[in-house]
Parts: structure tokens; C-alpha cells; sequence
């Protein structure tokens, strides 16, 4: 039984709209894939972007935690550079004398000032001495007060100026004293003869200083084993 002539042309329309609806459909699939796809591929860029900055964050985290317990690293040690520790502890020690010289003369001038203007009877001692040498010394412990003060005060100025490499300085500091502690001299063996060479290594401000410091430290050594003549 053959169909009707008008059944042909809707069979075919009906045909058509199912293959453009189908063709349609791919289309719509192939877009969603692509875009789920290109949305995959910026979250994994962003999760690999993601690592780098979370391991940074927890290097600065250890580094901070290390700052605040007041450690050095190692890397930070080899930073400052034994010439370059050595000059500025030089450099802190002209500080302190550069401020120890005034600030005695000023004590001193203080003291003369002061005992100077007060009134003097001979016939009334103090401490059962005469004042003339109860003002001596008080003027004498001005002037040493001085003396005393000027070390403190440059080298709490030359902290102030250094405050941002102290703990580079004081990590130095530490190896520095561990060094002449180890290198240095019994001190029981000095003699008028052979006195004991710079014990503290105060004088020290360069490597051939400290050089000669250690040549110094055996001389003493040979001198007070060998018998004197």
C-alpha cells in the first residue's frame, strides 16, 4: 500500500528538522565540552600559580618566627664579612673615645666649676681631712664620672646608627669572643717582663691585627715556657 502524495513533501520537511535539531544539538555539546575543558585548563594554571605562592608564604612565615626568637641564619652570617665586622668594631671604638675625651673634660671643667665656688675653712675639716683635698677629689670623680659616661653614651649613639645590622653584628660579636677565648693566653704567667698582650682583643679592627694578635699570644706562650735570663 504506497502512501499518498502529500505524505512525501512532511515526510521530508519532518526529515530535515530532525537532522538540523540533531546537527544543533552537537553543536551545543561540542561548546559545552570546549568550555568545560578551557575551564579545566585555567584552574589547573591556577592551582599550579597557587603553590609557589603558598610554599613563599611559608618560607616568610619560618623566616618571621625565626626573626622574632632572635636567631641568625646562616645565610645571614655570611653577609656580613669578617673585614667588614672588623672595621665596624673599629668604627664603635672610635665612637666611644672620640666621646669619652670631651665628656671628661667636661667633668672635670663641671667639678672645677662647682668646688671652685663653694666656700673653703681650713680651721673645718671634712671627713677629718682638709677640704682642699675633699674638693681635689670630688673634682677628680667628676672628671672620672666623665669618663666612664663617654664609652656607654657612644656606643649606645653607635647601636642607634646600626640598629638595622645589629643582629648580624651580634652574631659576630659572639664568634668573635669564642675565637679569643679559645686563642688567647693564661693570663696566671704574666711577669713584669712579659705582660699579658691585649687579653680582651680590644685593639683588634682589621685581620692583620688580628694576625699580629696571634703572633703575640705565642710569643707570650714561648717566653713564659722558656727560663728567663
Amino acid at each position: 500500500m504506497s502512501n499518498p502524495p502529500l505524505l512525501h513533501p512532511l515526510a521530508a520537511s519532518l526529515r530535515t528538522t530532525c537532522l538540523s535539531s540533531r546537527g544543533s544539538f552537537n553543536l551545543q555539546a561540542s561548546a559545552r565540552l570546549r568550555f568545560v575543558r578551557c575551564k579545566s585548563n585555567k584552574a589547573a594554571k591556577a592551582s599550579a600559580n597557587v603553590k609557589p605562592t603558598s610554599a613563599t608564604t611559608s618560607e616568610v612565615e619560618a623566616a618571621l618566627k625565626h626573626a622574632e626568637k632572635g636567631g641568625v641564619s646562616e645565610v645571614e652570617k655570611e653577609i656580613l664579612t669578617w673585614p667588614e665586622y672588623l672595621s665596624i668594631r673599629k668604627n664603635k671604638r672610635r665612637w666611644e673615645t672620640a666621646l669619652t675625651i670631651p665628656l671628661t673634660a667636661a667633668g672635670f671643667v663641671g667639678g672645677v666649676m662647682f668646688f671652685g665656688e663653694m666656700q673653703m675653712d681650713p680651721s673645718k675639716p671634712i671627713f677629718n681631712l682638709d677640704p682642699m683635698i675633699v674638693y681635689g677629689a670630688g673634682t677628680l670623680g667628676c672628671a672620672g664620672f666623665g669618663y666612664l659616661m663617654g664609652p656607654m653614651l657612644g656606643s649606645a649613639i653607635w647601636r642607634m646608627s646600626h640598629r638595622r645590622t645589629m643582629k648580624l653584628i651580634e652574631a659576630k660579636d659572639r664568634e668573635f669572643h669564642s675565637r679569643i677565648v679559645k686563642n688567647r693566653v693564661d693570663p696566671t704567667a704574666q711577669s713584669a717582663t712579659n705582660p699579658v698582650p691585649d687579653f680582651y682583643g680590644e685593639k683588634i679592627g682589621s685581620l692583620n691585627e688580628y694576625r699580629q694578635w696571634l703572633r703575640d699570644q705565642a710569643r707570650y706562650k714561648r717566653k713564659s715556657i722558656l727560663p728567663e735570663d
